[in-house]
This record gives structure tokens, sequence and C-alpha cells, in this order.
């Protein structure tokens, strides 16, 4: 192929409307471009930390690289399985889970008291981001089989789920997570409330479920100690609200445009967890409210995108992939709404990772394959999109031809 022809196949790939192609191209460079905002700012807010323990100051970006080419290589594998074999699987999906959190309470490495990850050699695999994932395949599934009984009945088909939830979160809670908890229980909800479930029903589980997160709250004086310093980080700045300060800080340093990538100062370990719990608050201060508005709208266009696609499904009488594209929005919508207001101060710390940016490759892999769920969903509401064009197109050829 000459140069020309090839220049024009690029420009052709490029400038294709998204409808005529056979995936949105739109939601990979969304993706994919978060993906390259993480590398870059997990390399600037791990520096420090990475030259005092290794002292090799490009550790943490070599790791994050390769969490980063390993989860796009699982991501293409996952992308040619087709919606059946995840409905089909579902179960069995949900099952590893439960023996992938059993194993990490028996034999898990405990990293600042908390006891959530399984050693792989490369990386720490943490199951309560497949448990996650697990959790609303099977609810996807669940739906899709259920979905009558779901929005008539609650101890049939709207209380079963909720047990499976109920187990779910006794084996995180042990860990302790319970941030993966509440992140599953809101997800669970908006699912349950797509599939028309009553009312009533909804808001008396929330109302059940908020009273349970206040408890477990109670209960723990470490859980207690950070809603507290939430309250008023500055009563304890060196104390309980340390971390909270200190992000604070990082926020106010950045005004309008940052202070330059690099530039932070309270990633020189004056902020603990930078390049991963709190990676958003060292963006903050080195790309400004610009550049925090900017990743923002990238995450925001990115769960738009899998809301239009769930809606899509429907459309096309996918139920399964519809449940779970709007499931996969919620998760990273929801997500992401802690993560930066446990940074700015508007909700307590939680300890999740900020979608396809914080550092952690468990996290990384997790969501790179939700996106090629998304993708895969999208893919074949095209094809059947498409058959039907087809079929429609002959129809109309038949028609000419016998008049």
């Amino acid at each position: 192929m000459s140069l020309r022809g090839m220049l024009g196949a690029t420009k052709g790939w490029f400038t294709t409307h998204t409808p005529d192609a056979l995936f949105d191209r739109q939601l990979v460079w969304i993706s994919l471009g978060l993906m390259l905002i993480g590398l870059v700012m997990v390399t600037s807010a791990s520096f420090p930390v990475s030259s005092r323990l290794t002292d090799q100051p490009f550790h943490f970006m070599f790791r994050h690289a390769v969490f980063l080419i390993l989860s796009l290589m699982v991501s293409t594998a996952v992308l040619q399985i087709p919606l059946q074999r995840w409905l089909q699987y579902s179960s069995v999906l949900l099952g590893i889970s439960f023996v992938l959190l059993i194993v990490v309470l028996v034999a898990g490495k405990s990293v600042n008291g908390a006891s959530r990850w399984i050693p792989l050699g490369l990386f720490n695999l943490q199951p309560a981001e497949v448990a996650k994932l697990s959790l609303f395949i099977f609810m996807s599934g669940y739906l899709v089989r259920k979905q009558d009984e779901v929005r008539s009945t609650f101890f049939g088909g709207f209380f079963k789920p909720i047990v499976v939830f109920g187990a779910l979160a006794i084996l995180l809670l042990g860990q302790p997570d319970l941030g993966t908890v509440i992140v599953m229980l809101v997800t669970l909800f908006g699912m349950l409330f797509v599939a028309g479930a009553k009312l009533t029903q909804f808001i008396a589980l929330m109302v059940a479920g908020i009273v349970a997160v206040i408890a477990l709250i109670a209960a723990e004086p470490y859980r207690v100690r950070r809603v507290t310093s939430f309250l008023d980080p500055w009563e304890d700045p060196f104390g309980s609200g340390y971390q909270l300060t200190q992000s604070l800080m990082a926020f106010g340093r950045g005004e309008w445009f940052g202070q330059g990538l690099g530039n932070s100062i309270q990633k020189l370990e004056y902020l603990p967890e930078a390049h991963t719990d709190f990676v958003f608050a060292v963006l903050a201060e080195e790309l400004g409210f610009v550049g925090v508005v900017l990743v923002l709208m990238l995450i925001f266009s990115l769960v738009l995108k899998a809301i239009f696609i769930g809606k899509k499904a429907f459309e096309h009488e996918h139920n399964f992939g519809g449940y779970l594209a709007f499931g996969i929005g919620i998760w990273f919508a929801f997500q992401t709404l802690v993560n930066v207001g446990a940074a700015a101060g508007m909700v307590p710390t939680k300890g999740l990772t900020l979608p396809l940016i914080s550092y952690g490759g468990s996290s990384l892999i997790i969501m790179a394959i939700a996106v090629s769920i998304l993708l895969r969903i999208d893919h074949e509401c095209r094809l059947d999109g498409g058959s039907l064009q087809d079929d429609i197109d002959k129809e109309e050829i038949k028609n000419d031809e016998k008049e």
C-alpha cells in the first residue's frame, strides 16, 4: 500500500462517524486518555516515596506502566467474549469471588492494618475489586431471569439479591473494607431501581442500608475518628485530621492553573498515599481548577457513555447488557464521587481508587475489563442494528424488483 493510501486509511479511521464503526471509538479514546493521565500523575505523585523506599525514583511508574500494559492485554482478550458467556457463567464468577474473599481473610497480605491483598508475585490481587464486577454481572443476569418477581414481590425477587450482597459484605467487612461495601450497595440499589423495583420497597431498603452503614461506623473507633476528622480536620491537624488537611492544602495551592506538572509540594511525603487514594489532590495542586474540571469531564463522559450504551441495549432487547452497562456506569460515577469527595473534604475518607487513574494493579485491570464489557455490549447492539438494517434493505430491494 502506498504512503498516500495509508494516510487516507488512517484519516478515515479517525473521521468515520461512530455509528458506522463496529465499536464506540469515543469510549476507547476517553478510557485511554484517563489511563495516560493516570500514568503521568502516578509518576509525578510517587517520585518522592519511590526514591525513599527503593532508591529508584521511577519504581512505581514502571510498575504502573506494567499494570497498564497488562490491563490492555486482558481487555483485548475480554473484548472477544460474547455477552452470553458472561450471563452463562455469572454464578461461577460470583462463586470464585467468594473463594478469593475467604482466601484473603485466611492468608492475605496485611497493609496498614487491613488484610485485603493476595500476593501473586508480580502484583497483589485485591479480591474486593473482583467481587464488585462479579456481583454486578450476577445481578444483571438475575434481573433478566427474575424481572417480574423483582417488580412484584419483596421476599421473592427483591430480597434474594440482598442476601447475596449481605454474604459478600460480611466477608468484606472482615478485611475490613467498608468503602467497597458502600459502593456495591449503592450500585445494587441503582440496578434494582432501573429494573423497576417498587418505590416503597426501594425506599425501605435504602433506609435500612443507611442505618446499617451508620451502625458499622459507630461500631469501630477508627471509623468514628474518620467521621469526626472529616467534620473538622483542623481540630487535630497533626493527628486524625492530618491527611485531610494536607489534601486541602494541595487543593488550595492549585488555584486556577496549578503549580505546574511535577511541582507539587504536598507529594513530598507531607500527604500520605499521594499516588493511590489521594492522587486527585496532587492533580489539583499541579494542574489547578482547570485540570480538575477537564479530568472530571472525561470521567463523567465515560459514565454517560455507559448509560447511553445501556439505553441502547434495552432498545435492542439486550436486557442483560443494559443492566450491566447501567451498573458499570453507576459504579464508576459513585466511586469517583467518593474518591474526589474524600480528597476535597466533602465525604469521609474511604480508601477507594480513582477509576483508571490511581495506582493499583487490581483496580486498573478490573476497571479496564469493565470498559471492555461496555465496548462489547455496544458492539453487539451495533451488529444487531446492522443486521436489522440489512433485512430492511433486502426487503426494499425485493419490493422494487416486484414493482
